[in-house]
């Protein structure tokens, strides 16, 4: 029987990362997750190459806390979100962890591409601020209430 993790308001929080080369991107997401009903940790890097690193606890992310999902742009600068979301899945160690794609693109190559590479889930960015919301209480409610996780 394999362990999962259980998540409550009183639970130990989730732990998130957060692969995405735009600050203000970020930024959004620490406030969405703010308001959400379990506890969360947003955790962000800037680039494919430090979200390979965070994940393998590599330089300085020696001590980084095992997240419960990822939240994975596809286009950042130095290595892109498609090669990261391969290299993820093909590894034992890593390839439960849920990842869910989250860009700006609504190609339908982009789209087959990442689910073909065994993303968890895509979604498509929004500017707006109502959209967004709705998008991470979606997030909140399937992945953080709804779906057991292994444990981190």
């Amino acid at each position: 029987m394999t362990a999962v993790a259980s998540y409550s308001a009183a639970g130990p929080p989730m732990q998130i990362l957060m692969a995405e080369d735009n600050p203000a991107d970020v930024r959004l997401m620490q406030l969405m997750l703010r308001e959400a009903e379990v506890p969360s940790e947003l955790h962000s890097v800037p680039d494919g190459e430090e979200a390979l690193a965070y994940l393998r606890h590599q330089g300085k992310y020696g001590d980084a806390k095992r997240p419960n999902l990822v939240l994975l742009d596809l286009n950042m600068p130095k290595r892109d979100g498609r090669s990261v979301l391969r290299e993820v899945k093909a590894d034992p160690d890593l390839r439960r962890i849920p990842i869910i794609v989250m860009t700006s693109s609504g190609a339908e190559e982009d789209i087959r591409q990442a689910y073909d590479a065994h993303a968890n889930s895509y979604v498509r960015k929004s500017g707006d601020l109502g959209a967004l919301k709705e998008i991470v209480a979606t997030i909140e409610r399937f992945w953080f209430r709804t779906a057991e996780l292994p444990r981190a």
